[in-house]
């Protein structure tokens, strides 16, 4: 069940990467949100739970018209941060903000993350 979820998530940032590449260039900037919809989608596919990722990308995609917002919306996971003082080199992908919950970080894409 673990890999189907996991073959499951990686198959959807498949799909999202191409909406980015091929679709989204044609849509133009419609978002009202930073970052945009399916960034928010993508990292919440690559860092959290695929139930919790569904509902909080279905609930920011139905939030993106004219009738909310929008703005800067950074999604939020819940982490439990194990540090590793043997690492040669980092490669940062996300930054990981703190909130005021136990837990809970606000995640923002480091300049270098591919």
């Amino acid at each position: 069940m673990q890999n189907l979820k996991k073959i499951f998530k990686k198959l959807l940032i498949k799909l999202i990467n191409i909406y980015q590449i091929y679709l989204s260039p044609m849509l133009g900037d419609n978002c009202r949100y930073y970052p945009s919809c399916s960034e928010y989608t993508k990292i919440e596919f690559e860092n959290d739970n695929l139930f919790r990722a569904v509902y909080k990308s279905t609930k920011r995609i139905l939030t993106c018209n004219q009738l909310f917002r929008g703005g800067i919306d950074y999604p939020v996971v819940k982490k439990q941060i194990k540090t590793d003082f043997f690492i040669k080199k980092p490669n940062f992908k996300y930054w990981l903000i703190p909130t005021d919950k136990k837990d809970e970080y606000i995640i923002i894409k480091a300049e270098n993350g591919k």
